[in-house]
């Protein structure tokens, strides 16, 4: 197995509720690692806002997410879970997917339901394919996965396409094909978080909490008690970084400089944050008689 799958699974399996902050880039991966979460997660709206700078419709090719999960997964020593959209395509596609996400080390994926295009699970017209060929695409990725331990966390968008009743079947067909975690988007009130809950009493589920979403946004604490056992908070960090750059840049143009700005990191906090004193030791230590 895997040594984070397994790392992720001892953590699923543990009392409590794994929280997993989104991250956008290699450098936020760092830093919520170096806050001290055991576990990150890679947000396909963050790729898609920081890398092109558009709406997360599924503008971002396989090629491209899997060139920054890798970079993301190398950046960070905790596992990763990455979200893998719809899989890209069929169960063949998913068994690429799949494949590729193994060899890169990756903890655990998402793969949902809707049709590719895809959309953010909080934005409007969302479609979604067929049931039963979602099945296939989990059947295919839990083979694909082999004996690594890749945790799988199948994802149904249709509570708002086709309620909340069929989403919860979609759960429980998800659970049966071989997944791992039930994540039910975008439950739009305490009621239908409550009710997820009381579905599935038995399987892992998995809460996705996006200020100004369309879920009411909860503490980890209160998730677990209603009955949740993973909660991300994807967009947390890059709502923060746009608003902290919108002010700095801001007060540049306004002022001319920067100076009214208080709580930006130092160049040497940073450089602790990137790891510097690392690579200077690596330096020291391979230097030649006459590199300087």
């Amino acid at each position: 197995m895997n040594e984070r799958s397994a790392q992720l699974r001892a953590l699923i399996e543990r009392p409590g509720i794994v929280v997993l902050p989104g991250a956008y880039d290699c450098l936020s991966a760092r830093l919520a690692e170096q806050a001290g979460f055991e576990t990150v997660f890679t947000t396909g709206f963050g790729f898609a806002a920081s890398a092109l700078g558009v709406p997360d419709l599924g503008l971002m090719t396989a090629s491209e997410i899997l060139d920054r999960v890798h970079n993301i997964v190398n950046s960070v020593s905790v596992p990763l879970v990455a979200d893998m959209d719809t899989g890209y395509g069929n169960p063949l596609n998913v068994i690429r997917t799949v494949s590729e996400c193994v060899s890169l080390g990756v903890a655990g994926i998402i793969l949902e339901d809707q049709e590719w295009p895809k959309k953010c699970g909080h934005l409007e017209g969302k479609r979604v394919i067929p049931m039963e060929d979602h099945v296939q695409k989990l059947r295919a990725a839990v083979d694909a996965r082999g004996d690594s331990g890749l945790v799988i966390i199948a994802r149904t968008d249709s509570r708002a396409v086709l309620g909340l009743d069929e989403a919860l079947k979609r759960g429980q067909a998800y659970y049966e094909a071989g997944a791992d975690v039930v994540f039910i988007e975008a439950p739009q009130s305490m009621d239908e978080l409550h009710a997820i809950a009381k579905a599935f009493p038995h399987a892992p589920l998995f809460a996705n909490m996006i200020e100004g979403g369309k879920t009411p946004v909860l503490s980890p604490d209160a998730l677990a008690e209603i009955g949740f056992k993973i909660v991300v908070y994807p967009l947390s960090s890059l709502f923060s970084a746009a608003r902290a750059m919108q002010h700095v840049y801001k007060a540049l143009k306004e002022h001319g400089t920067t100076g009214s700005i208080t709580d930006m990191t130092t160049l040497d906090e940073f450089t602790e944050c990137v790891n510097v004193g690392q690579f200077r030791a690596w330096e020291k230590q391979y230097a030649t008689p006459d590199s300087g």
